[in-house]
């Protein structure tokens, strides 16, 4: 935004045009204040150290919120998060050929790690001293992806929402919408997913669709008649979702100024983006809180594990934690697959599309859409931050 315009929504405009634009801006379905819009479904739309996590008040009232914790808990489990997190790579590099996966237990505030059973007893020894607990499984990792990879070859039919492989499990699950698991095109993809690896397959209430909307009024950014919000500063811009504008399309603030212009873009395969910014606007290393938590800064971006608490800011739906559910899943989009996204159990609604999702201080990735709604729940991915940054060889800015 302006220099000149601060105004409007006090910090939250300061914010927006930094790593936070997207996150208080999220594309949200039309909403004049900014107050969650009803929807019946979704839509696509450096690390710190090891140690305790300096997060924002904010963020842990929504944690308590979300999740049925006290203070102290939420602060606890931020740091287990955080120590899990750094745990992943070396618990992965001790497990070697036989690594089948990790996820963080909400419960035991530990990183779990799936080893084979060619593990012996000196890897497991080395997989436990990073800290993490041992479960031995049948499948590894590395066979599970190629599976998956197997099953990202065809051709999926609307009823079809998405899949990925589920560490706990030791499976790929394909995910289909329950009023059209009997028809014959799901049965014949999953007859055929089935010949790929193992597959388990599980229902979800309803179809994934994007989280972009049309033009209405609060702090969001415009392409075109479609409102979608910023993910997260990189230097000379931010990121955001793919769907909310192509390559070249120019960019408003939510005072109708000139933001930027759309770098690059990709949806669908991918949903990512990034726009450079000008004309007075600047960047900031902060997700916004629109006034109903205080603003997060980001500090970096180390990939939480499957089972961590992530935080999702929009402008339509505010603050909504949840957590980590599977990663690289394929999503079903009507208007194409998209791959490598992170699953989550935070609900969004239109117009959250590209906005940012956080655990603790550090970066996780852009909204990019579901199913549900903030009424009566849902599921919503993003595409990781990590992999747009290096799509685009961009540095996210840190406070």
């Amino acid at each position: 935004m302006r220099r000149t315009g601060l105004t409007h929504v006090g910090v939250a405009a300061l914010l927006m045009i930094g790593s936070w634009t997207a996150a208080g801006t999220l594309p949200a379905a039309a909403s004049d204040t900014g107050t969650a819009a009803a929807a019946t479904t979704s839509s696509p739309t450096t690390s710190s150290p090891t140690g305790s996590t300096s997060a924002s008040a904010g963020l842990l009232d929504a944690m308590q919120r979300d999740f049925g914790l006290t203070r102290a808990q939420a602060e606890a489990r931020l740091t287990a998060e955080r120590r899990a997190a750094d745990a992943v790579p070396e618990a992965r590099e001790a497990a070697g050929s036989a690594y089948g996966g990790a996820w963080f237990d909400g419960r035991s505030r530990k990183l779990t790690v799936a080893v084979t059973a060619e593990a012996g007893a000196s890897t497991i020894e080395a997989v436990r001293s990073t800290g993490a607990a041992v479960r031995t499984v049948e499948h590894s990792a590395r066979a599970l992806d190629a599976a998956k990879s197997r099953i990202d070859r065809l051709d999926a039919p609307a009823g079809v929402s998405s899949w990925s492989v589920d560490p706990a499990a030791n499976t790929v699950v394909v995910n289909v919408v329950s009023t059209r698991k009997s028809d014959n095109d799901v049965r014949s993809f999953v007859a055929k997913a089935r010949e790929a690896g193992p597959v388990t397959v599980r229902t979800v209430r309803a179809a994934a669709e994007t989280f972009a909307a049309g033009t209405v009024g609060g702090d969001p950014y415009y392409t075109g008649n479609v409102r979608c919000s910023i993910g997260f500063s990189v230097h000379g811009g931010f990121v955001t979702a793919g769907h909310c504008g192509g390559a070249g399309a120019a960019v408003r603030g939510w005072d109708g100024s000139h933001i930027g212009t759309f770098q690059g873009s990709s949806f669908p395969g991918n949903d990512y983006a990034w726009v450079s910014v000008g004309s007075g606007w600047w960047t900031v290393p902060v997700v916004l809180g629109w006034g109903t938590v205080p603003d997060q800064l980001v500090r970096g971006s180390a990939e939480a594990p499957v089972g961590a608490s992530v935080c999702r800011s929009g402008s339509t739906t505010r603050w909504h934690c949840g957590r980590v559910l599977a990663k690289n899943e394929t999503v079903n989009y009507s208007q194409g697959a998209v791959h490598q996204m992170t699953k989550t159990s935070v609900c969004a609604e239109p117009g959250d599309s590209g906005g940012s999702f956080i655990s603790g201080d550090q970066a996780q990735g852009v909204t990019s859409g579901g199913w549900g709604n903030c009424s009566g729940g849902g599921e919503t991915w993003f595409q990781p931050v990590n992999e747009i940054l290096n799509r685009y060889g961009l540095t996210l800015h840190t406070a």
